[in-house]
C-alpha cells in the first residue's frame, strides 16, 4: 500500500467478486436457475414489493445480517438487491469481505424493477 492511499484511504478492489447487471441480465440470471436472491431492505421495504423468491436481510441489522451469511455457501452466487443501489452496493462488499465468491448486485436498485 502506498503513503498516499493509507493517508487518504486505499479503496479496495471488488470487481472480480462483485459484478452490477441490468435490469434484463438480472431477471434473466434469477429466472434460469435456483439461484439465491436476497434483498437488503428493512422488513417494511420488502412488505410493500418484492422481486419474486427473494429474501429479506435487513443491511441496517447488522448482527443478523452476519449470521444470516455466515450460514451460506460462499461458493455460490449471491443475486442481491435494496432500493437504489446503494445499501446493495455496501452489502455487496461487506459480503465479498465475508468471503463470498461472486456477487451480482441490481442496478438502481428495486425502483429500477
Amino acid at each position: 500500500m502506498s503513503i498516499l492511499s493509507s493517508l487518504f484511504g486505499a479503496k479496495k478492489e471488488y470487481s472480480g467478486v462483485v459484478e452490477v447487471l441490468d435490469k434484463v441480465s438480472f431477471l434473466s440470471a434469477i429466472s434460469s436457475k435456483k439461484v439465491q436472491v436476497i434483498d437488503v431492505r428493512t422488513p417494511n421495504e420488502f412488505a410493500g414489493g418484492h422481486i419474486k423468491k427473494a429474501v429479506n436481510v435487513d443491511f441496517f441489522k447488522p448482527s443478523n445480517f452476519v449470521a444470516y451469511f455466515e450460514k451460506l455457501d460462499k461458493t455460490k452466487p449471491l443475486y442481491i438487491y435494496c432500493r437504489s443501489g446503494a445499501r446493495s452496493k455496501k452489502a455487496s462488499h461487506k459480503l465479498a469481505d465475508m468471503g463470498f465468491e461472486k456477487i451480482y448486485d441490481l442496478q438502481g436498485g428495486y425502483s429500477n424493477w
